[in-house]
């Protein structure tokens, strides 16, 4: 199958919030504030350069939201649709990712998975990233409409 890869632009706000609605999972990590069109153009211009979307025929079907705060990267959504996994697109999407954070200087990256997403965690890990056992991941909502997890 053929696609191509590209820089996501807030143009493609629409076409990504379809892509996240297609999997549970996806559904599960967003947040109504965060995740909305403002949530998304503020992103993508701190980050113009590290965030991409694979298409095929003109339909998105995977997209990668990369970025950093000059010193380390995190990876905030990585999403491809049910029709088009196992092809190597999301491999393809990180490796790019990577490559644009090791451009702008970055050396190291993490991404966050649900523990019970043995599918996620079995493709990071085959990625090459690590759990870490020696922190605990901490959040706290400053806006009551941004849920805290669990």
């Amino acid at each position: 199958m053929e696609y191509t890869i590209r820089k996501v632009t807030i143009g493609d706000y629409d076409a990504m919030y379809a892509l996240w609605s297609s999997t549970e999972q996806s559904r599960r990590a967003m947040n109504p504030v965060d995740d909305s069109r403002d949530g998304i153009n503020r992103y993508l211009k701190r980050n113009p350069d590290t965030c991409f979307a694979a298409e095929s025929g003109g339909r998105m079907i995977g997209v990668i939201l990369t970025g950093h705060d000059g010193r380390r990267a995190m990876i905030h959504h990585l999403c491809i649709h049910p029709d088009y996994r196992r092809m190597g697109i999301a491999g393809a999407l990180v490796s790019i990712a990577e490559e644009a954070l090791k451009k702008e200087g970055i050396q190291k990256v993490f991404g966050l998975a649900f523990k019970d997403n043995d599918a996620a965690n079995a493709f990071w890990e085959q990625q090459g990233y690590s759990i870490r056992t020696n922190l605990n991941y901490r959040n706290k909502s400053l806006n009551d409409a941004v849920p805290t997890g669990e």
